[in-house]
């Protein structure tokens, strides 16, 4: 199957490198409080056979806390850690835990099959299996030889 020419295709290309250049920017990385009210989550993203795996540490969460979205070839995963009651008879010393929310973005290598993607929540640390959509899988076209006549 021939791709057809789309001029688009190059500035959709353009656009996921430079989102990948700034989510891997070391300015955000030395400057983490630019960000205020939305806590970091550092994620791998790599591939295994058929499958996009995506690993992202979320401690301190309960999965009903997390929402996992897929459009398109971008990740999107956000919640919010809710503040527990606060009572007024303690008397905090020290008070380093963080309630806010989260969030996170990030541009798949290929689309996925989002009704075949699992998400496991374990210790912390949130694993997705995404198949690999049969349109971001390359597949060989044999060529035929023509007789002479």
């Amino acid at each position: 199957m021939l791709a057809r020419f789309d001029p688009w295709r190059e500035m959709d290309t353009m656009r996921r490198e430079i989102e990948r250049l700034f989510d891997e920017s070391l300015f955000r990385r030395e400057f983490p409080f630019l960000d205020k009210g939305v806590a970091a989550m550092p994620l791998d993203i790599y591939e295994e056979g058929n499958n996009i795996l995506v690993k992202a540490s979320i401690p301190g969460l309960k999965p009903e806390d997390i929402k996992i979205e897929v459009r398109g070839d971008v990740l999107r995963i956000h919640g919010e850690a809710r503040k527990e009651e606060e009572k007024k008879e303690r008397n905090y010393h020290l008070r380093e835990h963080r309630y806010t929310r989260f969030e996170r973005s990030a541009v798949l290598p290929s689309e996925v099959l989002t009704d075949k993607a699992e998400a496991v929540f374990e210790n912390g640390m949130l694993m997705l299996t995404l198949p690999k959509s049969d349109v971001a899988q390359a597949k060989a076209i044999p060529i035929k030889t023509v007789a002479k006549v």
